[in-house]
Formats: C-alpha cells, sequence, structure tokens
C-alpha cells in the first residue's frame, strides 16, 4: 500500500505544471487512495476515449481494474495522475515488459505505457505533460524505451508520441500503430520541451494581463483602502472587459448596485458571469477564502495584493506556501502577494489593475518587471516623466509563482513590447533566467538592475555560492544590459527604446558648450567608446546650426552614433522647442543612428524631446494562442532581429556622464548581438571516453554517502582527466631526499621540488616551489634549504615534478553551483591576479566562441598574446583544454569541482601540473527533466 504517508511514497515526483493553455495542473504518483478519484475521473471520458484506451467498448471499470490501477511498486509499474482542485484530468501508467512482451523486473529496460485524458481537457497538453514526467521517472528507474499500442484512428495520441522529439521506430502490426521510443533525452526533445514551455508560460502571463472581466474582492464601502485603489485605477483606466467589484459587507439583496460607478456584488459566486482576474485586497487571514470562492468560479488568475507573508517572518512565509498550493490546486497562476499589480496598455484591453494611477497617454514599447513595489511606482514615474511609456507592468511582490523567468516568456515574442526593463531582487533560478535572457536578448534587449546581494524577505529561491562579480559576469555573457541603479535602467531604456542600436563605438560629439563637450568626451574614454574631437558650435549656435552638424554627423561614415550637447539661451522656451524640432528633423533625413542630448538646465528641451514627432510604424497585433488542434513546432520561430527602433522620442540627459552610460550599454549590446548571430559550436572529439568516465564515477561514489563531497586522490584524478585527452603531468612522493633522487631519476633531470601541504599549495611566493633542479646535489641542497625553512617532511609532503617548457602560469577551473549550474572559470596563476579578482567565466556547456572569448576576457589577456615583445603562447591548446573540461563537467554531474593550477601554457603545448577533484552524488537537474513550476 503506498501513500503520500508511506516511506515508499515517490515525492519527489509531484510537480505542478503549466498546460497550453496558461492553467497549471499537479502531476503526481496514483495512490491506494485515489480509487474513487479515479471511478469519477473515468465515469467523465467518453465512450470513444475508452475505445481508444482499451480497444474496446469498456463502459465502466471493474473492481480489479481500479485494484490495479491504484496499486504500483513505483519500480516495474508506475501510475501518474494529472489533478485540478484534486480530481483526475489525466493519467498516464507504464509496465515493465521482457523482450517478450509479458510484465518483467529490472534489468528489463522497456516497457509499456498507456494514456487517458479526460474529453474536457484534451487539447490542453495534458498528455503532453504527462509523457515528460512519466519518461523522467522510467529513466529514473532504469527504463530506456517506451513501447505503445494506438489505433490508427487515435490521431491525437499518435500526435503526442512523434511530436516529443524523442529517437522512435513506427510500424504497422495486428491493426494498430506500434510506437517504440527512446527515452534518451536529445536535443529535438529538449527543443521540444522547451518550445511547448515557452508558448504555455506566456500563455498563462497572456491570460493575467489580457483578461476578458475582472473582480476586485475588498473594496470597502468607504472608498477607502488598496481595494477601492485598484479598483479605481481599474474603472479611470478605460479597462475594456467588465469589471465587478465584491464587498462582503453589502447588505443582501443589493447584488449589481453600483459602487463606485462599478457593479457591486456581495460574493464572488453571486456573479453571474465567467471572471477571468481576481484583484484580491483583503486581510491575509482571509485570503484563503477569497481563493476558494475564485477557484470554485473558475478564475483563470489572481493578483494578490494583500500583505502578511513571506516578508513578514516565518509564520508569513509558510502562510504563503499554503496561499501558493492552493491557488495551483486550481489550475490558477497568482502574481503576489504583496504585489503592486500589473499594467497592459494595449488599445483593445487597458488594464491597470495595480495602486498606481496611470494616465491613458502612458502606452509605450517598454515592458517592466519589478519586485519591489516602491520601485516600481519610481521607475514608473521616471518614464512617464520623461515621455515614454509601457505595453506592460507586472509588479510581483513577493513573487511567490508568476516570476521574472514567466515574463520574459511573455515578453520573447510580444509585438508590443520592443525593450525589457527588470528590477530583480533575487534571480530565481539563474540557470533558466539566463537560458531565457540569451533567447530574449537576440530579438529585443533586456535591461536588469540587481536589488541587493541576498535573498529578501518573503523570496524562497536557491541560494547561489557564486561572488556577485561571477553572476554579473555570467548575466553578461548571456546578453543581459546589467546596471546598478533604477536611473541607470531608466538611462538605458530610454534610448534603447527610442534609438536604434549603433554599429560600433566611434561617436561623434557636438554642441554650443565646449566645457560641456570635454566632459561627454572623457566620459566616452571612461566608458570605452572611441569619441571624435568635440565639435563646439558656440554659444551663438542657432536650432538650424545644430540641426546642419547633426545631419553632417549622422550622414559620416566616421562615426556609429552621436552625443548632442545644449546649454540655455535666453528665451528658453521657444527655442528649446525649435532646437527639438531641429534635431528630430536631422534623424529623419539621415535615420539609421543613434542620438543622444546632454543638457544643462534645460527642462523645456527634455519636455520638447520627449513629444513624438511622427507617430511610432504600425506594428501587428500579437499572435493568437495556437488552438489546441494547431501543429506545434519544434522550437519557436521569432521573427529577425533588427537594430531599428521606432521614430519619435530624443532621449535627454542631464549629465554628459549618464547619457554617455547609456550609449555605451547599448554598444555592448550590440556588439554582443552580432557576435552571437552566428552561434558557436560544442566540439566533438573522439578521443573522450564518456562512458569510462561514468563508471569510474559510478565506481568511486559506490561508498558515498547523500550529499558528502568526495575529493579524489592524484591517481583517481588523473585517470578521470585523461579520459578527456586532459593530461596531468606525474608527481612522485619524496618523504626523505633518497626518495626525491630516486623519483628524479625516474622522471629525468631537470626537476622540480614542490610542498603539497594544503597551507602552501601554489604558494611559490612562500619559498614552497624549487625550480629547474638539474643535478643530485642540487636536489639534495633544495630538500635541505626547504625542510629547513617550512617543517619538516610530513608536515610539507614534498613532491618531485619533471620541469615542463617555460610558458605563462595559468589557472583552470569548473565549479557546480546549485543555482547557476556549471561554471568554467580562467586566469592567470599568482597572487596579484587573486588580489584584483581578474577571473572570467563562462556557463558550461562552452562553445568554441566562448572558451576564445573567455582567455580574452581578463585583463591580463595581453600576457598571452605577446606583450612588451614576449613570444605569444599557444592559445588554441588552451582553448581545446577549458572545451575538454566544459564536456567533463557537463557530461558528469557528479563532478562538483575541477581545478588545474597551475597549467603553464607555452609557445607550443601546454602543461598541466596539478589537478584538485571533488565529486558527489549529483543534483537534480532541473533544467533537463520535465517541465515544473517551483514547487512550495
Amino acid at each position: 500500500m503506498t501513500m503520500p504517508s508511506d516511506p515508499s511514497y515517490p515525492a519527489h515526483w509531484e510537480a505542478d505544471v503549466v498546460l497550453r493553455d496558461g492553467g497549471t495542473a499537479r502531476i503526481r504518483p496514483i495512490t491506494t487512495e485515489d480509487a474513487g478519484r479515479l471511478v469519477s475521473f473515468y465515469e467523465q471520458v467518453s465512450d470513444e476515449s475508452k475505445y481508444y484506451r482499451f480497444f474496446a467498448p469498456y463502459p465502466r471499470l471493474s473492481d480489479r481494474d481500479v485494484h490495479r490501477f491504484t496499486h504500483h511498486d513505483h519500480v516495474d509499474r508506475v501510475g501518474l495522475a494529472a489533478t485540478i482542485g484534486g480530481e483526475f484530468i489525466g493519467t498516464v501508467r507504464f509496465d515493465r515488459i521482457g523482450p517478450d512482451g509479458r510484465p518483467a523486473s529490472a534489468p528489463a529496460d522497456e516497457a509499456e505505457v498507456a494514456f487517458l485524458v479526460q474529453d474536457a481537457h484534451q487539447g490542453r497538453g495534458v498528455a503532453s505533460a504527462l509523457l515528460e514526467h512519466i519518461g523522467a521517472v522510467a529513466r529514473e528507474r532504469g527504463i530506456r524505451r517506451f513501447a505503445a499500442e494506438v489505433l490508427p484512428a487515435n490521431t491525437k495520441m499518435i500526435k503526442v508520441f512523434t511530436d516529443v522529439g524523442y529517437q522512435q521506430k513506427r510500424s504497422f502490426e495486428d491493426g494498430s500503430v506500434h510506437l517504440t521510443l527512446d527515452l534518451e533525452p536529445t536535443a529535438e526533445s529538449l527543443a521540444v520541451q522547451r518550445a511547448r514551455e515557452q508558448r504555455a508560460e506566456a500563455r498563462s502571463v497572456q491570460r493575467l494581463l489580457a483578461p476578458g472581466s475582472v473582480a476586485v474582492i475588498g473594496v470597502s464601502r468607504s472608498g477607502s483602502g488598496v481595494g477601492s485603489a485598484a479598483l479605481r485605477n481599474l474603472r479611470d483606466g478605460g479597462f475594456h472587459g467588465h469589471l465587478y467589484a465584491v464587498n462582503e459587507a453589502r447588505a443582501p439583496g443589493m447584488e449589481g448596485d453600483l459602487l463606485d460607478g462599478v457593479r457591486a456584488y456581495r460574493t464572488l459566486a453571486d456573479i453571474a458571469s465567467p471572471v477571468d482576474l481576481a484583484v484580491i485586497a483583503v486581510p491575509a487571514d482571509r485570503v484563503p477564502d477569497a481563493v476558494a470562492a475564485c477557484g470554485e468560479h473558475g478564475v483563470q488568475g489572481l493578483v494578490v495584493l494583500s500583505a502578511g507573508y513571506g516578508e513578514s517572518g516565518p509564520a508569513g512565509l509558510e502562510r504563503q506556501r499554503r496561499l501558493v498550493r492552493q491557488v495551483r490546486s486550481y489550475g490558477m497562476r497568482l502574481i503576489g502577494p504583496n504585489a503592486f499589480g500589473v499594467i497592459n496598455t494595449a488599445p483593445d484591453v487597458e488594464l491597470n489593475a495595480s495602486l498606481a494611477p496611470v494616465p491613458t497617454t502612458a502606452r509605450g514599447r517598454i515592458g517592466l518587471f519589478t519586485q519591489s513595489g516602491a520601485i516600481g511606482i519610481a521607475l514608473l514615474s521616471g518614464l512617464l516623466r520623461r515621455g515614454e511609456g509601457l505595453s506592460s507592468f507586472v509588479s510581483a511582490g513577493n513573487r511567490a509563482d508568476v516570476s521574472g523567468n514567466d515574463i520574459l516568456q511573455y515578453w520573447y515574442d510580444d509585438e508590443a513590447t520592443d525593450v525589457a526593463l527588470m528590477y530583480l531582487e533575487t534571480l530565481g533560478n539563474p540557470r533558466k533566467f539566463t537560458r531565457l535572457a540569451r533567447r530574449t536578448g537576440a530579438v529585443k534587449p533586456v535591461v536588469v538592475a540587481r536589488g541587493g546581494r541576498h535573498t529578501p524577505a518573503g523570496h524562497v529561491v536557491p541560494g547561489t555560492r557564486l561572488p556577485e562579480a561571477t553572476v554579473s559576469e555570467l548575466l553578461r555573457q548571456a546578453g543581459v544590459i546589467r546596471v546598478d541603479t533604477v536611473t541607470q535602467l531608466v538611462d538605458v531604456g530610454l534610448l534603447l527604446a527610442g534609438q536604434p542600436l549603433p554599429a560600433g563605438p566611434r561617436v561623434a560629439i557636438l554642441g554650443n558648450s565646449e566645457s560641456l563637450g570635454v566632459l561627454t568626451y572623457d566620459a566616452c574614454l571612461t566608458e570605452g567608446l572611441r569619441p571624435l574631437p568635440p565639435l563646439d558650435l558656440t554659444t551663438a549656435a542657432s536650432p538650424a546650426d545644430f540641426r546642419a552638424a547633426l545631419s553632417a554627423a549622422l550622414a559620416s561614415p566616421d562615426c556609429d552614433a552621436v552625443v548632442v550637447t545644449a546649454i540655455p539661451w535666453v528665451g528658453e522656451r521657444a527655442l528649446a522647442d525649435d532646437l527639438a524640432e531641429a534635431l528630430r528633423q536631422a534623424v529623419a533625413e539621415v535615420p539609421g543612428k543613434p542620438v543622444a542630448v546632454v543638457h544643462v538646465e534645460l527642462a523645456a528641451l527634455v519636455e520638447a524631446l520627449s513629444a513624438v514627432g511622427a507617430p511610432a510604424p504600425a506594428r501587428p497585433a500579437p499572435s493568437p494562442a495556437p488552438t489546441p488542434q494547431a501543429p506545434e513546432p519544434a522550437s519557436p520561430e521569432p521573427e529577425p532581429p533588427t537594430d531599428r527602433a521606432p521614430a519619435g522620442r530624443i532621449p535627454a540627459y542631464p549629465a554628459a556622464e549618464r547619457a554617455v552610460k547609456a550609449l555605451a550599454e547599448a554598444v555592448r549590446y550590440g556588439a554582443w548581438r552580432r557576435a552571437t548571430a552566428e552561434a558557436g559550436q560544442v566540439p566533438e572529439y573522439e578521443d573522450i571516453d564518456e562512458a569510462g568516465a561514468a563508471a569510474g564515477l559510478a565506481a568511486l561514489l559506490a561508498g558515498v554517502e547523500e550529499g558528502a563531497v568526495l575529493t579524489l586522490d592524484d591517481a583517481d584524478a588523473r585517470e578521470l582527466l585523461a579520459r578527456y585527452g586532459i593530461r596531468v603531468r606525474a608527481t612522485l612522493p619524496a618523504p626523505s631526499p633518497d626518495a626525491a633522487v630516486r623519483a628524479a631519476r625516474v622522471l629525468g633531470y631537470p626537476v622540480a621540488l614542490k610542498t603539497t601541504a594544503p597551507h602552501l599549495r601554489h604558494r611559490a611566493d612562500l619559498g614552497g616551489v624549487r625550480l629547474d633542479l638539474a643535478t643530485e646535489a642540487d636536489l639534495r641542497r633544495s630538500y635541505e634549504e626547504l625542510t629547513e625553512a617550512l617543517g619538516t617532511p610530513a608536515e610539507l609532503l614534498p613532491v618531485v615534478q619533471a620541469m615542463v617548457p617555460r610558458g605563462v602560469d595559468t589557472v583552470v577551473r569548473a565549479v557546480m553551483d546549485p543555482a547557476a549550474g556549471a561554471v568554467l572559470s580562467f586566469g592567470l596563476a599568482g597572487v596579484a591576479s587573486e588580489l584584483l579578482g581578474d577571473t572570467a567565466h563562462r556557463l558550461v556547456p562552452a562553445t568554441d566562441r566562448d572558451a576564445a572569448a573567455l582567455i580574452r576576457s581578463i585583463r591580463t589577456a595581453p600576457l598571452l598574446f605577446g606583450w612588451r615583445g614576449s613570444d605569444p603562447v599557444d592559445t588554441p591548446a588552451l582553448e581545446e583544454l577549458l572545451l575538454r573540461l566544459s564536456r567533463l563537467v557537463d557530461d558528469h554531474p557528479e563532478v562538483t569541482g575541477i581545478s588545474l593550477e597551475p597549467v603553464v601554457v607555452a609557445t607550443e603545448g601546454l602543461s598541466v601540473l596539478s589537478a584538485t577533484v571533488r565529486i558527489a552524488h549529483p543534483p537534480a537537474r532541473t533544467d533537463l527533466g520535465p517541465r515544473t513550476l517551483p514547487s512550495y
């Protein structure tokens, strides 16, 4: 008997998933307590679906059937159910079989699989989600293939199998289609899974941002409180759908009367029409009742403004976990709790379900996501004050369910959003975030400001051991424009939303102030740009002079961007309007390059420039969500990236440093997009022995407890690395002078004598390494000096190693971070590099482009390429080492850390002199497993 309280119950198979239409369901193992649910589920399935499942009329389940389908050993017989509101909407099971097709046990590695989905939920992607999860369970239990028998007329189920992306065989036998699926994940199956994930999560956000009807729960009769504020903003914002107010204090019989001009009801159940979105603004202790009422009414999503959850301490965090479980049990999604609200300015929606009164003129091309209501207010105010509007806004509060990752999935193919701005206090799942940001960044910029280095109260996320600088570098590699402040977030967003991307770093500077031009020139040099000498138009310059100079600069092939500087005239208002029009005319005459304006005390110019001179080109409406019968491509097909922004506003900045910082970020982003237009490759090496390495790791971990980390001895470390073509130079122990001499004779002179004690390892600066010992006498003398200066042989653990060709000493490392995944690092060896933090990082698996960029991105890289007349070293050999190490840690998640130090890179070839390898039982890879929502 297995049930959730049974120790044998596989609780880690439980998962919440987003379905194709944006709703959610819970997938869990079927237990003996599910007999009633199974019978009820089967009664709601049509006769046709029953026929397709059993190949014959099968009107009801017998007691024997119910027993069979609810009793599993979770090894050879497994059943999973998809549930909403605790009731089954779909089931899947597998039975392990032998070569003869009869029931079997391990080591048999094939299983027969069968599905049944309630007719009302067919077309929602339930079977596809169940197949992903049952496939992961099967792999965990040692099953490598699924076999399925499907009637030819059951085209929907055949499509589920054929679209999954697994390698498969198909035949027609005895009147049915016989399918065999290889369960080993492939590039195609992973692409299919991620494409489905993107469509489902984007659709779930779309349902929240474009509802047909909204109910605000918790509206007071007095008009005070957050519920009333949200209702007023919805009403005044011109929401195009149906709007309802729910006030439990209303007297019976007053249902449908007006409250603030909106139909008001005592309970949600009193509303006769469907409600798509509910905004909940009641005290935290009353939220569960409101959620239950929403679930029973069929509400699709919630925005919970109520506070008193994770931000308030451990008790509130537990209340938050219960809230998420309750919301998902009804198939809904949640923004919040402690949220500020959502805004969608689309002309056919005009939804303002937030606490911010936003004018109807706030429509723009920027999408904004924040985890802080206060920061959200500041960002909204800053954008609107400078003339820029929004496409959508989400302030997720504690982001217990909907996160920045979900919003990125939505913005990826949202035609109304050109620029994504995000204020994040935590990254949640950094591995997924960088993957989504890289994909989104290929078609539109993603600008991120981080709010802190630690997890704030209310945010339940996996921690990362990586330094903040490393996380920022990894984000930049994914194409994220990383800024430090919310002011920079607005500055960069304004430039990217209103101007095209620069083709390079060359900047022309012109204006009516020589001093301001020099400040701009200096700022460009600080940001790594290549400024041209500033053009001083003098203080007597007229708007026509500005127009002529700007047109000439834009037409010049010698610049990629222009910064215009301006100081006040007498009669500022009229001249400001004229100057703004002159600059717009110049940009219209010679389009294609970005222009930014630096002003000093010219508020009127800022206002004039923020006005759109010409309407932006019309853009097609967002594509409708696919119908259940629509074919699913293996991966989404975004429109080709464009470097053009809609015509209109020219961003203005009150300081040269701010304008140049924004321009520099646009330059770096444009360079990243051009560099990644052609994807790098992960090379294949014929001499890699992946199977041998896996077998060796399994043997080494056989006696290691879960959670424990094992540091391999030198012999095991060398053997593992050798299977990936990484050769570590041999060292021989030297516990005495005579042993050192014998070791040198084996290795051949000249040799090095090194200490390996932990406190002296890799510390040549402390005198623990003696090099170029060419004779026995040299070796004995060095041994004596070493032991006299630093300690006894037992304390120093000296070793002897053959000398290698001279070169540049480097350090190559790989570490498995619990949140970010495997990270590859490179730097030069030595105290100076460590002190300065001159280390570069790339996410694994690294491509050939990543490896080449990695060794060139450290500040001391010139030492590898012939600095001051020295000979360049063999960087291709170094790149190959990085790629081989990347393959090793990517292929084997058991490897938690590798340090190769030092790696001496010579003019020809390289030598790995020492290696440290740590291994452990691998953690679950959520990015490679079936689609799931974060668990609570």
